[in-house]
């Protein structure tokens, strides 16, 4: 078991993806209630993992969207070692890669909006526009520089736009920190060229000059992937241990860097891109040690079936009212539990009117790919 066959399709993967969208799907809801349980005690303070900083810093909610988009990463060497094996050049690998993005892009737009026609108040960045925005731009590079130059160019990207924050003046933003809401450079930029609503007024957190460390995200992602499938490193023993490394420096220059640019997911900080980017790769690694490596996947099915649709419940959780339905199939149930557990006995309910329907869908083989 300590070697793994280089399958185009990592189980680690796909069950990793469907933890991190698990989330998305109430789990954060149904943690909170779980720790709600343990007031004064250190289980009862970890709810507070479920909630975005408000600026700087770093919670395990923050780490979701860098996971998500960390993933689609890993994934790709896989799906263009196919591509070339097939014989697609370059070219028609990048018309897909291009045609990706760009739906996802619209999926976002969609998601905040396009069809109520409301272009004027709609706000046109969003979560999948910069995971489609992001993820393209690093595959593109990938497909033609290559390693060792998109190492070098994340390298660039993250130096450079720490000094286009630290160095840039923002006109109007005299006091102010470069680094914050109302001084950074990110807003401005947003300001000036973004149409519509920014998300928070006068900053948005998925805006245009971030996306360029958020590529970086993406490219880390595909050096894991990379790695993974490299026959040059046979036992996957060893493979986890190097991804552990990884993490461990990834983690520390977060850390070390922090001092200076801060960790901040809304301006998606250079630091932010490590430490993140350090605590997906950890997890990745442990996802791939007990899934891929020692086999141990009688317990991946619930995730499984989240991850190979998870586009779709991120959609469906913008336009189905799940609510409705777990209180109506399952109303009765939840009230039977005590006063003090109902709010937990709820998060479980609904978690599994939203897995039901996956776990449909999965039987049926429908998934939603884009």
């Amino acid at each position: 078991m300590g070697n793994v066959k280089n399958n185009n399709r990592l189980m680690s993967l796909d069950t990793l993806r469907g933890f991190d969208m698990f989330f998305i799907m109430g789990g954060d809801a149904l943690f909170i209630a779980f720790c709600s349980l343990f007031p004064g005690t250190l289980v009862g303070s970890w709810g507070a993992q479920m909630h975005h900083v408000a600026w700087d810093g770093f919670t395990f909610y923050d780490l979701i969207f860098p996971l998500f988009l960390f993933l689609a990463g890993v994934s790709f060497p896989f799906s263009l070692a196919k591509q070339r094996s097939l014989g697609k050049s370059n070219c028609v690998i990048s018309r897909k890669i291009l045609y990706r993005g760009a739906m996802l892009v619209l999926l976002g737009m969609v998601y905040n909006g396009l069809l109520s026609f409301d272009f004027e108040t709609m706000r046109y960045p969003s979560v999948l526009g910069r995971i489609g925005s992001a993820w393209m731009f690093a595959a593109l590079l990938y497909v033609w520089v290559g390693r060792k130059w998109s190492a070098l160019l994340s390298a660039v990207l993250l130096l450079g736009y720490w000094a286009l924050l630290a160095c840039v003046p923002v006109p109007g933003s005299e006091g102010l920190s470069p680094f914050s809401m109302g001084g950074s450079l990110v807003g401005y930029i947003d300001r000036l060229l973004l149409p519509g609503t920014l998300h928070d007024g006068v900053h948005d957190p998925e805006g245009l000059l971030s996306t360029l460390p958020a590529v970086v995200t993406a490219l880390l992602g595909i050096f894991t992937g990379e790695f993974v499938m490299s026959k040059k490193v046979q036992s996957g023993y060893r493979k986890v241990l190097y991804l552990f490394a990884a993490a461990a420096l990834l983690l520390l220059a977060g850390w070390l860097w922090d001092m200076l640019f801060p960790i901040n997911k809304n301006l998606w900080t250079s630091s932010f891109v490590c430490f993140a980017g350090g605590w997906s790769v950890a997890l990745f690694a442990l996802f791939y040690l007990v899934v891929d490596v020692l086999q141990w996947r009688g317990w991946t099915l619930f995730f499984r079936v989240i991850g190979m649709n998870s586009i779709t419940i991120y959609l469906l959780q913008r336009f189905v009212d799940f609510h409705q339905p777990t209180n109506a199939l399952l109303g009765g149930v939840i009230n039977a539990f005590p006063a003090s557990l109902h709010p937990l006995a709820y998060w479980l309910c609904y978690v599994g009117v939203c897995w039901g329907l996956l776990y449909f869908l999965y039987r049926k083989k429908i998934f939603l790919k884009v």
